[in-house]
């Protein structure tokens, strides 16, 4: 395994780390910064935003530069945001921050892969993903929690402070590890990714994608508060329940890659939207017991991030039908879908507890989430009949 993969991975614990931990720290730095929690939510959606652009924009503008430049120049845009955030001298000050964070997340992750498949042989290509991959998943695990824990002992700064540093040697890492004559991937032209856009059948799964995972961040985004405010914990034990959530995540992603192999994505999608839907409206009433609050975060884990590698597989089979020319973009926006999905979500739970209270997030949550079910199910059928289409015209 080449080292340059490691440098790789801890990118990604990095960034991994830097977007989710606000969810810990969101009632701490609200209360720092003297803004509303519904306010602080900004600092997910703006980050999200943040990647939804900088993942096919960004992408396609460094199209042609060598991809270590790109690399190293994303990562030090990703320090510098970290740097700003933990100086911040105001709340808006930090919105900028994260923003820049959020635009060197999104084109880290769409050239990482291509990086890290030119580290190997072809056929161990997919190994080299998953260990680059293994960072994020280390960061729901036990970057979000230390994260958090950090923010709530030495101040929601220190944490800045710690992802930059960990950036930091990420970079360097990658500047010493990384050859400079990686494989140069083809350019990747706006048009293309217009094209793509404009697929009705694309554009289908796409909306799937950002309604089912906002549906999960409308509650997501201020789980804390909930946990703090309805749920009787403490502020300290906050970071140890997004431990038990990582775990969950980590297991619920293996899960679902399996089911979606096993049954196929549209079967595997049905099942946990429709578990997501249940268990968001569950915890509607069980987040008013400390107990039934944590078994039900536990379960909600395997279900939230269980969609993803369905969601990934579908688009990508999609595009090969439809789009063939643009496999990779099609993919590549898929995870802009996901952050539009996080940012649209964020904003809409803070209006939620804005104008009607922390505890109906998980309702409407839940109600979102089954929209995201409708399509699936309408796209299943889609689906069908362009097959037996298919059958007709080869037996015409």
């Amino acid at each position: 395994m080449p080292l340059a993969l490691l440098a790789l991975a801890l990118s990604a614990f990095a960034i991994g780390t830097t977007e989710f931990v606000i969810v810990g720290l969101l009632p701490t730095m609200a209360q720092d910064l003297q803004v509303s929690i519904p306010s602080a939510g900004l600092l997910v959606s703006l980050y999200a935003l943040g990647v939804a652009i900088g993942a096919p924009v960004l992408t396609a503008l460094t199209s042609q530069w060598n991809r270590k430049k790109v690399l190293l120049s994303v990562m030090g845009l990703f320090v510098i945001g970290n740097l700003v955030a933990w100086q911040a001298p105001s709340f808006e000050a930090l919105i900028v921050a994260r923003i820049l964070t959020g635009l060197a997340h999104g084109v880290f992750f769409s050239i990482g892969s291509t990086i890290a498949t030119g580290l190997v042989p072809k056929e161990k290509g997919a190994s080299a993903i998953a260990i680059m991959f293994t960072g994020l998943t280390v960061a729901l695990v036990t970057g979000v929690p230390l994260g958090t824990y950090i923010g709530q002992e030495f101040g929601w700064e220190a944490t800045f402070l710690t992802v930059s540093i960990l950036g930091l040697m990420a970079m360097l890492g990658s500047a010493i590890l990384v050859p400079n004559n990686l494989k140069q991937a083809k350019p990747t032209r706006l048009a293309t990714q217009l094209k793509v856009l404009t697929h009705p059948r694309l554009l289908l799964v796409y909306a799937i994608t950002a309604i089912g995972y906002g549906g999960t961040f409308i509650v997501f985004t201020y789980l804390a508060p909930i946990l703090n405010e309805v749920s009787g914990f403490e502020a300290s034990a906050v970071g140890l329940i997004l431990l038990v959530y990582g775990v969950s995540v980590a297991v619920g992603n293996i899960w679902g890659g399996k089911m979606a192999d096993s049954l196929g994505p549209i079967k595997a999608l049905t099942i946990i939207f429709s578990g997501l839907a249940a268990i968001l409206m569950m915890l509607s009433f069980t987040a008013y017991n400390p107990v039934t609050a944590v078994m039900t975060i536990l379960v909600w884990g395997a279900f939230a991030f269980g969609n993803v590698p369905g969601l990934q597989v579908y688009v990508v089979k999609l595009a090969e039908k439809y789009t063939p020319d643009a496999v990779d973009v099609a993919s590549g926006l898929n995870i802009a879908a996901f952050n539009v999905g996080i940012a649209i979500g964020a904003w809409a739970g803070g209006l939620i507890v804005e104008t009607h209270g922390l505890m109906n997030t998980p309702a409407v949550g839940a109600i979102v989430v089954l929209a995201a079910l409708v399509l699936t199910r309408y796209s299943g059928v889609l689906d069908k009949n362009s097959q037996t289409g298919a059958v007709s015209q080869s037996r015409c």
